[in-house]
């Protein structure tokens, strides 16, 4: 019953209006979530009407998952609660990646044969779901020349660096565990060094060109032509000319051609071929592009 003529609610009431235990009232509002109108001669917590509108809120957002924390930020005004939203939003999404990439690791484990599942496993556990790429930006950071500015290294990681996908397939999950296990390797091969050496290598000009290079190559790519050719291949070569400040020449080309070619069987090659089929289906990966490009160097026409 209300005191006569106060128009408050004591706790039991307001907890009998909402449907919840006089428990769960005391607990909101020992927290601060709910505000008392005041107390009874004898001490007893009283509500006004609009604490039942707040208890809906706050069960509200407890059903859709938000802690009490959030809770209490979201209720402070309007904006706020956008926010907590957002955030909440966010974190629903990383929650259905990690799903989505145990489903796959699972169903991958389940397809693949014995010897496969137990050189697989101790890559599949070794991080989180989904997985980050720390290592392979590690990997390419120890790769790139020290020299390079940063704003370009930042730039070449953008490029290099596969962005794990939300849903997966097996096979995506196969090559992301392979390749964190190759980047992941310590042994001195696994460590691929720098693509030229020479007193006059200059790192910063072979990759602002390399950059453009492959950049023509991808447009030949998407326009349906072959990436190695014309002005890509010209370019390509171009920028390893410049950074050691030679002229591209026939002779140039021809020992360029030599040296990338030793490249195709190394660490990038392997890299390369993982990172495939995690890219999307519209985006070249650089390392094919430069693959083509070696390969139209080395042709007799190029030279």
């Amino acid at each position: 019953m209300t005191d006569a003529g106060d128009g408050a609610w004591s706790i039991g009431e307001l907890a009998g209006r909402a449907g919840v235990t006089v428990k769960t009232v005391r607990y909101y509002s020992d927290r601060g979530l709910l505000p008392e109108a005041g107390r009874s001669g004898g001490g007893h917590r009283r509500y006004g009407p609009g604490a039942l509108a707040r208890l809906r809120e706050i069960r509200s957002l407890r059903a859709l998952g938000l802690g009490v924390p959030e809770v209490a930020r979201a209720l402070e005004d309007g904006d706020r609660l956008a926010e907590v939203v957002a955030g909440e939003l966010r974190g629903v999404a990383r929650e259905r990646a990690a799903l989505a990439w145990r489903e796959a690791s699972l169903r991958l484990l389940a397809e693949c044969g014995g010897a496969e599942r137990a050189a697989l496993l101790p890559l599949l556990g070794a991080g989180p779901l989904p997985p980050d790429t720390d290592a392979v930006v590690r990997f390419w950071r120890r790769s790139l020349p020290v020299r390079l500015p940063s704003p370009l290294v930042a730039r070449v990681l953008d490029e290099v660096v596969p962005v794990p996908p939300d849903e997966p397939s097996a096979g995506q999950v196969r090559a992301f565990a392979l390749l964190r296990g190759l980047v992941s390797d310590p042994r001195p091969e696994r460590a691929p060094g720098p693509p030229l050496r020479g007193e006059r290598y200059r790192p910063a000009v072979l990759y602002e060109g390399l950059g453009e290079a492959y950049g023509l190559a991808g447009a030949r790519v998407r326009a349906g032509r072959a990436p190695g050719g014309g002005d890509a291949l010209d370019c390509f070569a171009g920028a390893y000319a410049l950074a050691l400040g030679e002229p591209d020449s026939p002779a140039f080309r021809r020992r360029l051609a030599e040296l990338l070619g030793r490249e195709e069987t190394g660490v990038m090659a392997r890299y390369w071929k993982l990172v495939v089929p995690l890219l999307p289906a519209d985006r070249p990966a650089l390392g094919l592009l430069h693959h083509h490009l070696a390969e139209a160097l080395a042709a007799p026409r190029a030279a």
